[in-house]
């Protein structure tokens, strides 16, 4: 819903309440980014009583994901869109925009001028993972501990497991495809906020093992990708790769987690 902001001398015109947890109000300054992203802020006021309304669209969805809300409203055109919380000089913002306005807000953004993951933190490793990954050259520190579920994970400040990557070498995963346990390990991962599967090797490979028919594993893997959506499965090439895969998730998951409520930003 959009309405007129009934604040006076503001360069924040209109209203907008967002269907999301109970009704997320911010002041914009304009109605819909058509042409650049436009800039927002929380409204400090409940949504009027009597609004000025000027548009009311019904809602297809409507999803946090980290720090950022996708809403998708149901209309043919001028539909799509997303809110991104950020900090702009170390002050909260918040930036509205589509996939045309986000491109060409920054062109010159394509190029990275800083990490864009969270450093320093602690990657769990599971106390029955032979031979771990060292993360040697990452700044991170590692800590042996007995995980529910996956072989590396990464906890919250009040010590909530919050992602966790079981790691299978090619010869390991044709093993837990064929007597079953990839389908039990899958069931715990998929009780986590985020989780995943990183295989040492390439998915060609698979096809290219003995004393097993490579298409009958490719069939069960895909069953089990079909079974537990929230489960990626990642096929990393290489030893050295799918430690570097395990690392920028986990340092994305925990980061994401830290911007998990952009409707609490001042």
């Amino acid at each position: 819903m959009i309405a007129h902001n009934p604040q006076v001398d503001t360069a924040l015109p209109f209203l907008l309440r967002i269907p999301l947890e109970g009704g997320l109000v911010l002041k914009a300054r304009d109605t819909w980014p058509r042409s650049s992203r436009i800039y927002c802020h929380r409204f400090e006021e409940d949504w009027p009583e009597e609004p000025e309304v000027i548009e009311a669209v019904p809602v297809t969805l409507c999803r946090r994901r980290g720090a950022a809300i996708d809403l998708v409203l149901d209309r043919p055109r001028l539909a799509r869109s997303q809110f991104v919380f950020a900090e702009v000089k170390g002050r909260p913002a918040i930036f509205w925009q589509t996939q045309r306005t986000a491109r060409t807000a920054n062109p010159g953004g394509r190029v990275p001028r800083r990490r864009a993951l969270a450093e320093g933190f602690t990657i769990v490793v599971d106390t029955r993972e032979r031979y771990p990954f060292r993360f040697a050259g990452m700044a991170v520190t590692s800590d042996r501990a007995a995980l529910p579920a996956g072989d590396y994970g990464v906890r919250t400040d009040d010590g909530q497991l919050r992602a966790a990557v079981e790691r299978k070498t090619l010869e390991n995963l044709a093993t837990s495809l064929s007597d079953g346990t990839l389908a039990f390990q899958m069931q715990r991962l998929a009780e986590l906020p985020l989780a995943a599967v990183v295989v040492e090797g390439r998915y060609p490979g698979l096809f290219k093992l003995e004393h097993v028919a490579g298409a009958w594993l490719g069939d069960i893997l895909a069953r089990l990708q079909v079974r537990y959506p929230e489960v990626q499965v990642v096929f990393a090439d290489s030893r050295r790769f799918a430690e570097e895969w395990t690392y920028r998730f986990l340092a994305a998951a925990l980061g994401d987690a830290a911007d998990s409520d952009p409707s609490g930003l001042p």
